[in-house]
């Protein structure tokens, strides 16, 4: 058996449905549920002027962002 050879038994990892990716949909499901929740208006200073919105959208729109950027982060290069 060569160093090479992956395919012993262990199983960890080896379909789509691995704990990382579970762990991130417990977490993706756990932020909708938290902006759900949070829809009281807010007001935000945004550098200089002072925006009011429902807090879900600000919730929302940095998640969108954190997500946009781990994203470009962690991409995996393609051979």
């Amino acid at each position: 058996m060569s160093p090479k050879d992956v395919s012993s038994g262990s199983g960890r990892g080896t379909g789509w449905l691995t704990p990382g990716r579970i762990v991130v949909a417990v977490v993706v499901v756990l932020v909708i549920v938290f902006i759900c929740v949070n829809t009281n208006k807010v007001t935000i200073r945004v550098l200089i002027p002072e925006v009011t919105m429902p807090l879900w959208f600000a919730l929302l729109a940095m998640f969108l962002i954190g997500l946009g950027c781990g994203g470009y982060l962690f991409r995996r290069k393609r051979k």
